[in-house]
Formats: C-alpha cells, structure tokens, sequence
C-alpha cells in the first residue's frame, strides 16, 4: 500500500489558482495523452483551456478530432452540452514562432529583410536550442494573452518526449550566453562600427570560417551575416527579459508541474530526473501520474496458483477437451498479468520510497489506444478517480 500523498487531479484543475499545468515525461508513457485528456476534463469542468503540444507527433489532433495542429489555437468542438468552458489546441512551430517574434519587434520592412535572411533561414529552422527558445516565447505569448483577453484560464503545456523536456528551463541562460559569447560580440560590434570595421575585425577573427562558409553559402555570406547581426538587437529586443519573465512564472504557485511515467523501471528512473531537476530549479511539482498500471482484482488467483492450476490441469487432461486446452491458456495468461502487475507494483514502491513527499496517483492500463475524444474523456475519468 502507497505511503505517498495522493495526487487529486481533479481538484488540481479545479484550482483557479493554476493557470499553467506544464507535463513533462520520458517517451511512451502517455504523456501526451495525459494532456489532452486534462484539458477536455478541466473544460468540461468548466475552464477554458489552451493545449499546447511541444511533441510532434501529432497524436493530439486526431484524439481531438482536428485534421491538424499549427501555431495558432484552434477550437475543439464536441463538448459534452451543459459544458460551460472551452477547449483550444495548438503544436508549436518553431520556425514560425521564431518569425512571429521578428514580425512583432521590428518595422515590416527591417522584418521582411530578416525573414528573407538566409542565415536567419537556417538559425531559426535547426539552431541548437531553438525549440526550447520558441517554446519559452510561445508559453509567454500565451500567459499574455490570457491575462490580457481572458481568452483562457488554463494552459496545459505538453512538453517533447526526452529529458529535453525540461531544456526549456535553461531557455534564457543559454539565450544569454548566446548573445553574449565571444564569436556574437566579434560579429555584433563590426556592425554596428560600419562595413569596412567589419570586414576587417571579421577577418581577422574568423577568417577561416568565413572562406568556408562562403564555398558553402556564396558571395552573399557575409552580407548576410553582417545583416543578421545588425538585426539582432530588433529580433531578439527584450526576448531575454520576456523568456525571463517566463521562468519566473514557471516557478509561480499558479504553476504545476505533473511528471508521467509509465510503471516500468527505466521510466520510473526517468521520473526521478524529472523530479529532482524540478526540486534543483525549485519548480513547483504537482505530484506523479503513473500510466498504464497492470491491474488484477484482488480476489483472483495469484500469479503462482493460477501457474500452478495451469500445470496441473495440463497434465491431468492432456487432449481430454477444448474446454480444458483453454482453461489452461486462461490459467497462464493471468498469471503473466498476475506477475506484470507485481512487477510493476515493486517498481512504483521503489519510486515512493525513494520520494515519499512527492504526491503521486495511478492510472490503470487500457485495453484500447486513445484515438478520439470519448476515449479522452475516458481518460479524464479514469485521472479523476485514480487512487495512489
């Protein structure tokens, strides 16, 4: 039996209090299920909710029943009726993120020059960080408009399969140790003393990459980069400050972090780097959802009786009946699920005695993948009613 505090989903998003439930998780565990099915609940709870998926897989437009997911929020209907809140989705697009920031921080024509840029193609397409940038500005143009439209009350956020999940949270440490490190300001203060400076400091400094760049990229090269960098200041102008603003809202009590895990020990270790990551950047940790629980009625055999039944059965009517061929089969296949559900249920003891202050639930497994909205709303029940 659990020790650990329990997990009470529903008065979570029952809460006025949260308006940003961020869940993060290793791959495979249904963690954008998880989300979606949070949302539709806390919707038809009464909260007007946003989705946003980080994770591209796309598997939360067909369980809304959407043909797709883009940047902007799109409405999902089919509501249970009497529901008095709303529910939008949405799937980040890095690219087009990174574009809205130039559109909304520099005169449509300094922004049609940036968008056009080629080395800003490339910088705000496959950037190492980039998503984690755009996923910060986007969860922050999101709280904005909430608080300035109302348009929502709650963002449930889905974050990508991987530890990089958490990687956003290093979002502005590593936006400024970008602007700021040594190949930038080479490549900044050039600019902004005048063509020839530039040529002359860039030479001199990266003369090699600059003939390597420019086998690859052409003449254009440098005026590419010297335009790029001249229009740092207009694309990244206060998008330090806002990702700062941002990770302060994360660590706000109107915050709630959910780790899911599915009841297997590689991901189970997973939900201890999530959980410790969060105490180290003192983040607020809701508790942890563990999906997919094996599930026995406790007045069945055990794993060992209904394999020992089995055996028995086997040998004593060998080729007697159907009936008995079967019986065993059943026999053995309760005992897997028998044994599975042991195995799973050591594996979640581990974990709580490991944290026992951090309040955790369990969801049992189904029997069906999740592919539409009644199946969401399934799910949603089965969170709300889920015991630790």
């Amino acid at each position: 039996m659990s020790t650990s505090p329990h997990l009470d989903l529903d008065a979570l998003i029952a809460d006025r209090g949260i308006g940003v439930v961020v869940c993060c998780g290793a791959g495979g565990v249904g963690k954008t299920t998880t989300a979606a099915a949070l949302g539709l609940r806390a919707a038809e709870a009464g909260r007007r909710v946003v989705v946003l998926t980080i994770d591209p897989a796309r598997r939360l437009a067909q369980a809304l029943g959407l043909t797709e997911l883009d940047n902007t929020p799109r409405p999902v209907a089919g509501l249970t009726s009497g529901a008095t809140g709303s529910l939008d989705a949405m799937m980040l697009d890095m690219k087009r993120t990174f574009d809205e920031v130039v559109e909304a921080h520099a005169d449509p024509e300094k922004a049609a020059q940036i968008l056009a840029n080629p080395f800003y193609q490339a910088v705000s397409s496959s950037f190492a960080g980039t998503q984690e940038y755009m996923a910060m500005e986007k969860l922050g143009q999101l709280r904005a408009q909430a608080e300035r439209d109302g348009t929502w009350d709650l963002i449930v956020v889905d974050t990508p399969p991987s530890r990089s999940a958490l990687d956003f949270l290093d979002a502005p440490k590593r936006l400024g140790s970008f602007l700021d490190g040594r190949f930038i300001r080479l490549l900044a203060a050039p600019a902004k003393a005048g063509g020839r400076a530039y040529l002359k400091v860039f030479s001199v400094g990266v003369d090699l990459a600059a003939r390597t760049l420019s086998k690859v990229l052409g003449g254009q090269m440098l005026t590419d980069v010297q335009t790029f960098v001249a229009a740092l200041d207009t694309m990244f102008g206060g998008f330090r400050e806002r990702a700062d603003v941002t990770y302060a809202l994360l660590k706000e009590e109107s915050t709630a972090f959910l780790v899911v895990a599915s009841p297997e020990r590689d991901a189970l270790r997973e939900a201890a780097y999530f959980v410790e990551r969060l105490a180290a950047e003192s983040m607020p940790l809701a508790g942890l959802i563990v999906n997919r629980l094996t599930t026995v009625s406790a007045t069945t055999l055990s794993a060992a009786r209904a394999l020992a039944a089995a055996e028995q059965l086997e040998e004593h009517e060998s080729g007697a009946s159907v009936t008995a061929a079967l019986t065993g089969d059943l026999l053995r296949l309760h005992e897997d699920l028998a044994a599975t559900a042991n195995r799973q249920r050591a594996h979640v003891s581990r974990f709580e005695a490991a944290h026992p202050r951090v309040p955790s639930t369990t969801v049992p497994a189904r029997a069906t993948d999740v592919h539409d909205l009644a199946g969401l709303r399934a799910v949603g029940a089965a969170l709300g009613r889920a015991t630790a």
